[in-house]
């Protein structure tokens, strides 16, 4: 018998061997590979996108208005990276975003407009940009735009990982919209410096608001230290409820390339999707230099050396998700600067 005809016969019985020449998945690379590609989006493209959606799909056909960002490095042309998927969300003047939930986490990440809110597990969130929204798993949640401008928004989710994992749920609100029943800033009283003392924690991630103004504040305070080496300003959003990781799946972040700041190239084992929220400038991947203005959306897949440069006279600020907790609570998480 040869091996050929060895393969043959345990296919069908529904077996494989595991040997050299017969092994799908399980390359031994040397170091880390994404099938994920640096990519640039630009706002001028995504945002003609929602303008055009706008008119043509209404929540009645369609419970989200998004358009996502497209890795075409991944093999379903789905998701952003292998982990994550980010889209951006138009929500009209007087539209409701029906409410629901799902198994999937969730952030929202405001760009444009004010005066719309989120509703997360009966508590209201006023929306305005800069400002960082958690949906954690399985909590209900809708959108309501009552102002007389466009909301738009980040939409960050772990849905290429939750789908991986084979545990993709939705459920439909009864109605709607779902009753706001928590007071104003109740997640502030409720996971601030002073705290009421939990017997029993609840199964899923809080709820919470990051305002933009407190952020910025923060960035601006910070400017004035050495910063990161290799990210200059950066801050981590932070757990309300355990100090740690915004999310368990992934984290959000912020930061501040200062005006003809240069970083080191360094790279890591997570992947990352960044927003430039203000300013423009550059980012360099491997050999691929990524020129970025306000609004473009770009990646770093994991393991790529890069490294991010402000030429001009203004403030940079970036605004990422990254899939660095999860890498980290399953000890895959590994980071190098790269020698001068």
């Amino acid at each position: 018998m040869k091996l050929e005809d060895l393969n043959r016969e345990l296919a069908a019985k529904n077996l494989g061997g595991f040997w050299s020449g017969n092994i799908t998945g399980f390359d031994q690379n040397v170091e880390p590979k994404s099938a994920a590609v640096p990519c640039l989006w630009k706002w001028s493209d995504i945002y003609d996108g929602l303008i055009k959606a706008r008119e043509l799909v209404n929540m009645e056909m369609s419970e989200r208005r998004t358009i996502r960002l497209v890795n075409p490095g991944l093999p379903e042309k789905l998701f952003a990276t292998s982990t994550v998927h980010v889209s951006v969300q138009l929500v009209r003047p007087g539209e409701i975003a029906k409410a629901h939930r799902h198994t999937l986490t969730a952030v929202r990440f405001v760009v444009q407009g004010r005066g719309a809110f989120t509703t997360v597990e009966g508590e209201r969130f006023t929306m305005s940009p800069g400002d960082l929204i958690l949906t954690p798993n399985w909590t209900w949640h809708d959108h309501y735009n009552g102002s007389e401008e466009d909301i738009v928004w980040l939409d960050g989710h772990d849905g290429p990982l939750v789908k991986a994992l084979e545990v993709v749920a939705v459920e439909m609100f009864s109605r709607k919209q779902q009753p706001v029943e928590a007071i104003p800033d109740f997640s502030i009283y409720q996971y601030g410096m002073a705290r009421p003392y939990e017997k029993k924690a609840k199964l899923f991630d809080a709820p919470y608001k990051y305002p933009w103004e407190q952020t910025y504040k923060s960035l601006k305070a910070l400017a004035v230290t050495e910063g990161d080496p290799y990210d200059g300003i950066l801050l981590r959003y932070v757990n309300p409820r355990t100090g740690g990781p915004t999310l368990r799946t992934f984290g959000c972040e912020i930061q501040m390339i200062r005006p003809s700041e240069k970083t080191k190239f360094h790279r890591h084992t997570s992947s990352t999707i960044y927003h430039a929220f203000r300013g423009s400038g550059c980012t360099t991947v491997g050999e691929l230099r990524l020129e970025w203005t306000q609004g473009d959306c770009f990646t770093v897949p994991l393991w790529q050396w890069h490294r991010h440069e402000n030429p001009s006279k203004e403030e940079v600020v970036l605004f990422s998700i990254t899939d660095r907790p999860m890498k980290e609570g399953l000890g895959f998480y590994f980071e190098e600067g790269k020698p001068e």
